[in-house]
């Protein structure tokens, strides 16, 4: 049996640390002894840069992977040390970087041999430092390559050996920079090299040669290809050929899997924009919005009603506490808060299309199935800086609770691949045709268990995200980005720079948090800004089904015009948004004796709710609710705002309501009743 080796403790990588230190000053020390190096000894010092940057890695993987359990004694301080030792390795990393490329600028002034690497459109609209840092950085990278000239020519043999197999393209591809060449679906292409980057030589049919992505492709068998081509006339593109390695997607009989069919179905119009160069070729379309689309059954409104046990006889998420007077606390396996700080690098789609949104979707996923609502936060971006996307923490005031980066999420679920799915989005117009579509830019799943069943720590996560789908793998999101991720070490980091990332921060709860997210179903994602509301609608909620119910065997309709709408709030956020800022200035008028009385804030609410919320959901003068219709949009805020000012005026919305102006919509007595039979969840277990 093997004993499991123990890890370094922290004392030791501060050790190692200080080392390192002192070799980096060492090596700045010998290039700044004379005012012009040989060549051949800035050539030493260049391999040395190299190989004190694997070292200064390695003790940073270490330090991330160590933890107080691994410590032989208590240390205090501990996770500010850990914090100070992480920043010093960043900092010597960035000081080898700096000598690096001052080193190969002098080689290639002195030699005169080095290239300047090609580069493409997008480069153009970064910032200027990132261009002069990759400019060294490239140059470093050529160097590099003619002191293994003789490894590359070794591969090349190898490489070579498998030309002259033909390929058939399963769909079509346009050249994204100089070098690739464009083919169409179903063109047979000679392979002349195989590069390990995924990105092959080939020739076409009219001679023409260039770099091709081997996703696109499979071997052609000139027997086989007449027979499919008999079977298959509509020539779709199948979600399994655009997977790594060519290997197929099994069918799959989860209740959402239509959801991604449809996605898969909607392929040809996204091939259409990757052809004309509209957007980067791993953009798909947006598989948590058709979820949305199909219905209630991963929408917020549906995860908020109470749920049944197996028995169908109570509830199993909704207790009376009699000691309280009030629903009971519900403590969940995963209950934390989610802060979303912004996504970079991020491909503009092109001209060609409007963007009206930029958005994530989050959700709960275990790899298979979506577990929870899909939530949605919309982003905020500058013209000046469009591959840049922010979030509003901590949104308050008059500012949309759909900006609001704060997020809670609460889960039950045993799955020990339990973790979060984000998916960035954006809903667009097509100018010249005026069809309207979402798009996913990316996507990312963050697991929130380690192997050991260990939750990850509460702490700033920057992900790299993927491109295609949830359930397609090694897709990149912009493959031309990764293409210039050879040479150097110091080239490859710069170009990891340059990938797209989302950054997240998980928040631990602290006692009066855990305690009011314990009040909310066992699952459910949605927005911090909001959670007072929320917890109001499941204390009215447990006051009526649970303590003035006749009976527990009664299953009427029940009289209630809160419980029968509210949750339609949370599908029409700017209404929230306006119960939300109505009821903060009812908080603002009470005293501080009537904010500890319960029912007494209850009974305010319920006065609230009907004079803001209830009328609004069924004004005829309010537009009906379009998602990224800017115009919708704005009319609808100019109805809300100049009502909110009318009742502040007439101190509550009854003289609106009897206003012989006004137009009301022929009664429904779904307005007033609350059907819990039909409204509540079945146990899914």
């Amino acid at each position: 049996m093997l004993i499991r080796r123990p890890r370094d403790s922290l004392q030791a990588l501060q050790r190692r640390t200080r080392e390192l230190k002192q070799q980096v000053d060492s090596v700045f020390s010998e290039s700044q002894l004379k005012g012009a190096l040989e060549a051949s000894k800035r050539r030493d010092i260049y391999q040395r840069c190299i190989q004190l940057k694997q070292a200064i890695d390695e003790n940073k993987n270490a330090l991330q992977k160590l933890s107080k359990a691994d410590e032989p004694a208590p240390v205090g301080n501990y996770n500010q040390k850990k914090e100070e030792q992480n920043h010093l390795l960043d900092k010597l990393t960035h000081q080898l970087q700096e000598l690096a490329g001052s080193l190969s600028r002098e080689n290639k002034t002195e030699i005169g041999t080095l290239t300047k690497t090609e580069e493409d459109g997008d480069s153009a609209e970064e910032d200027e430092e990132d261009d002069d840092e990759e400019e060294s950085e490239e140059s470093g990278g050529e160097k590099e390559e003619t002191e293994e000239e003789e490894e590359e020519k070794q591969e090349s043999k190898s490489h070579q050996q498998a030309t002259g197999e033909e390929y058939i393209a399963l769909g079509d591809f346009t050249a994204q920079q100089v070098g690739d060449l464009t083919f169409k679906k179903g063109e047979i292409l000679h392979i002349i090299e195989k590069k390990p980057d995924g990105w092959w030589m080939a020739k076409d049919a009219k001679g023409n040669k260039g770099l091709i992505p081997r996703t696109y492709l499979e071997p052609y068998d000139k027997e086989e290809s007449q027979e499919s081509s008999e079977e298959s006339s509509e020539g779709d593109v199948k979600v399994g050929d655009e997977t790594a390695e060519g290997a197929e997607v099994k069918q799959r009989t989860d209740s959402h899997w239509s959801a991604v069919r449809k996605a898969v179905s909607e392929v040809n119009t996204v091939d259409v924009l990757t052809t004309m160069g509209a957007i980067p070729a791993g953009f798909r379309p947006s598989t948590l919005f058709q979820l949305l689309e199909e219905g209630t059954q991963f929408r917020a409104s549906y995860f908020l009603q109470p749920e049944l046990t197996p028995s169908q006889l109570a509830f199993r998420d909704l207790m009376w506490d009699t000691k309280t007077g009030t629903i009971k606390s519900r403590p969940s396996r995963v209950s934390f808060i989610l802060t979303l700080w912004s996504c970079k690098m991020i491909p503009p789609p092109g001209t060609s299309i409007q963007v009206l949104s930029r958005h994530v979707r989050l959700c709960l996923f275990d790899g298979n199935k979506v577990l929870s609502n899909v939530h949605t936060v919309r982003a905020t971006w500058q013209p000046k800086q469009p591959k840049t996307w922010t979030f509003s923490p901590q949104v308050t005031g008059i500012l949309p609770c759909l900006l609001d980066g704060d997020c809670f999420i609460r889960s039950n679920s045993s799955s020990p691949d339990l973790g979060i799915l984000f998916e960035l989005g954006i809903s667009y117009i097509r100018n010249s045709t005026g069809e309207r579509g979402e798009l996913s830019c990316g996507w990312v799943f963050l697991k929130l268990f380690d192997v050991s069943g260990i939750p990850i720590p509460a702490k700033t996560y920057e992900l790299l995200l993927n491109g295609g789908t949830p359930y397609e793998k090694g897709v990149e999101v912009d493959p031309a980005v990764s293409r210039r991720a050879h040479g150097s070490v110091f080239q490859q980091i710069m170009t990891m720079r340059r990938q797209p990332q989302l950054l997240v921060k998980l928040r631990s709860l602290n006692r009066g948090s855990r305690n009011i997210l314990s009040l909310l179903p066992e699952t459910l994602i949605g927005s911090m800004s909001c959670i007072n509301l929320l917890i109001f609608y499941r204390q009215i909620l447990g006051d009526v089904l649970l303590k003035d119910r006749p009976s527990m065997q009664s299953a009427d309709l029940i009289s209630n015009p809160v419980l029968a709408t509210f949750p339609k709030l949370l599908e029409e956020p700017d209404v929230m948004d306006a119960l939300r800022s109505s009821w903060a200035e009812k908080e603002s008028t009470l005293k501080r004796s009537e904010k500890r009385d319960r029912e007494f804030l209850k009974a305010a609410f319920l006065l609230v709710y009907h004079d803001c919320a209830l009328p609004l959901l069924h004004s005829t003068v309010l537009p009906p609710f379009r998602w990224a219709e800017e115009e919708t949009e704005a009319a609808r805020w100019k109805v809300i705002a100049d009502f909110l000012k009318q009742n502040r005026d007439n101190e509550g919305a009854l003289q609106a309501l009897l206003s012989p102006d006004a137009i009301h919509e022929p009664f429904d007595i779904s307005e007033q009743t609350y059907d819990f039979l039909g409204e509540i969840r079945k146990n899914a277990t």
